[in-house]
């Protein structure tokens, strides 16, 4: 096919742990890059603007970011797989178009309308999480500046997508490191020089995020091959939408269930007082890096599964399940101990209140030495979204988001402290992966059709 001899990026045939690990590797960088940004950001807020800052800009406002944002990343992987099983296969050119201007004309219209809802709609969202009253001014004005631009931000991961579902791994991730480095040196500006406090940090991700939507969407317009975007073929076509929404929706309402979870438990963790709630948005800076690496490793095994599974090559999808697993695994213990060894000497990077260092240092504690169980989870569900199989969205649901909302209405009520939040995350993964794994075994993924 044209845009594989163009694009040299065929995942089908060669190495499999070489591809696997070459295609990945620029998509870590990128999600390293994303969250290098986050630690400066955090480190920037904490000391120049205060604990209560830092509280407002993560917390309640990341865990509502991530629910809208992961619902609707996970609702284009439907795309992404559409369009990487039409690459595998040798799809017509016309199809792999269509496929494209399907995406970004979803993309462009669902993201507008989301963007007006919960720009209105911000400060209830965080009322109702109970957000602690020092920081609900700020928390509002920063999530309302992020929802402004929540149309670009979709747009950005469907363009990603697109990308990496023809094997292109490499563009992305320059674009991402341009916009991450534009926003970081911004934060400097707006928060250090400026002294716009929580604003200052919102707009400056906000313009970051504008460049590389520039970059992108110049790319999609331009780049040589079928899955090139033209501006008539920007629509909704009916077949290929349904095909996407097959397979998107389910992952979309697996995220929205994992996102709500999420939602319930930092209500929880709101309840327990300003300190453990800075240090809760702390700790995800600290181990980031290890969940950028998840989330790449999960990107990188469905674009490559995809492909194979287009070209009926079940044979490399078995085989890159263990290179994966052997690859990942390795990377996480790596990780999970430099993190564990670094965090009391980065903690006072990022904020000099005893009490936050003490309490986030707990918090690593109680979840980094169980992230190897996560990652086999990654791993797993990346091959098995790749196939097209959304069956396992009643395993997430199960063993994650209704054990966790079950956990906090029982265990939680008669035990209201930080371990009780937390050990909720390693039982629901463990109960999760021991399902994940009873079902790949028994193959039923094997023969899902497109």
């Amino acid at each position: 096919m044209s845009s594989k001899a163009i694009q040299n990026k065929d995942l089908t045939s060669g190495s499999i742990g070489k591809k696997l690990l070459l295609f990945f590797l620029p998509i870590l960088a990128g999600t390293w890059f994303q969250q290098l940004y986050n630690a400066i950001d955090a480190i920037i807020v904490g000391r120049y603007v205060g604990h209560e800052a830092l509280a407002a800009v993560g917390g309640s406002v990341a865990t509502i970011l991530n629910l809208f944002i992961g619902f609707f990343v996970a609702l284009t992987s439907g795309a992404a797989v559409v369009i990487s099983h039409l690459f595998g296969s040798s799809g017509s050119d016309d199809e792999l178009g269509k496929a494209t201007g399907t995406a970004m004309a979803f993309s462009l219209y669902f993201g507008l309308f989301f963007s007006v809802v919960c720009f209105l709609l911000a400060p209830s969202f965080l009322v109702w999480m109970k957000t602690p009253a020092e920081t609900l001014g700020d928390a509002s004005l920063y999530l309302r500046i992020c929802f402004a631009a929540m149309a670009m931000v979709l747009l950005i991961n469907t363009e990603s997508a697109i990308l990496r579902a023809v094997g292109d791994s490499t563009r992305p991730f320059i674009f991402m490191l341009v916009s991450c480095v534009l926003n970081i040196g911004l934060d400097f500006l707006f928060v250090v020089k400026f002294s716009w406090g929580v604003a200052g940090v919102a707009y400056a991700t906000v313009i970051s995020q504008a460049v590389n939507f520039i970059l992108l969407t110049a790319t999609i317009l331009t780049v040589r091959g079928p899955h090139r975007l033209r501006l008539k073929k920007l629509r909704i076509n009916r077949d290929i939408f349904k095909r996407m929404m097959r397979i998107g929706l389910p992952s979309g309402l697996e995220a929205s269930m994992y996102s709500v979870s999420n939602i319930i438990l930092q209500v929880a963790v709101n309840t327990l007082g300003t300190v453990v709630v800075a240090s809760w948005s702390l700790s995800g800076k600290l181990d980031g890096f290890y969940w950028g690496m998840a989330q790449a490793a999960n990107a990188a095994v469905v674009t490559f599964v995809g492909q194979n599974y287009g070209a009926n090559r079940l044979d490399r999808i078995h085989e890159s399940v263990k290179k994966g697993l052997k690859i990942f695994m390795g990377m996480t213990v790596a990780m999970s101990a430099a993190i564990i060894i670094s965090a009391p000497y980065a903690l006072k990077i990022f904020t000099e209140e005893p009490a936050v260092q003490k309490t986030t240092y707990t918090i690593i504690l109680y979840f980094v030495p169980f992230y190897f169980v996560w990652t086999a989870i990654e791993v797993l569900s990346g091959t098995l979204r790749g196939c097209g199989d959304t069956k396992p969205v009643l395993i997430t649901g199960v063993g994650i988001c209704a054990f966790r909302v079950l956990w906090v209405l029982t265990a939680f009520e008669l035990w209201p402290t930080l371990f009780c939040v937390s050990i909720s995350y390693v039982i629901s993964w463990t109960i999760t992966l021991i399902a994940m794994i009873f079902y790949y075994k028994k193959g039923d993924w094997e023969r899902v059709r497109k």
